[in-house]
């Protein structure tokens, strides 16, 4: 099965000077808990994500206010996988850096989907290796298996 057949296609995004008040509403209307981050609006060649995680423990829980810009609490340097690529290939991702979610690029390096834990449990029918992804995904960061 490939990525294309299970990706979310053309996620809400934002820029890094969008304000995470702006990207907290995009995550109530879409009812997700990550937001892309792209270099512009044009292009969307993806430069990091926004979780609802960053916002509360990395920016609001520290003192800062909502109308600072998402640079300031987003993640970046973020992996990216291929439409066409296989759905074996983005649950190996998201274990190897424990992610829940990974942006989808087409060959240009343009944002056009995301493929979420759900996805993968939901849709690519593998329970087992579904499974194994979500433990290892949710495995403390930096624990191996034995």
């Amino acid at each position: 099965m490939k990525v294309k057949e299970i990706m979310s296609k053309d996620p809400a995004c934002c820029t890094r000077e969008s304000s995470l008040q702006d990207v907290a509403i995009l995550m109530s209307e879409h009812d997700c808990g990550e937001i892309p981050v792209v270099d512009n609006m044009q292009s969307k060649r993806p430069v990091g994500v926004v979780t609802d995680r960053d916002i509360t423990i990395r920016h609001v829980a520290e003192g800062h206010t909502t109308d600072c810009p998402v640079r300031e609490a987003m993640t970046d340097n973020v992996s990216t996988c291929k439409a066409g690529e296989n759905v074996e290939t983005v649950m190996n991702l998201m274990a190897e850096e424990q992610v829940r979610r990974i942006p989808i690029v087409d060959e240009r390096g343009d944002l056009i989907g995301i493929v979420s834990q759900a996805d993968i449990v939901l849709e690519a029918g593998d329970g087992s290796k579904a499974e194994k992804t979500v433990e290892k995904i949710s495995r403390p960061y930096g624990k191996h298996a034995d």
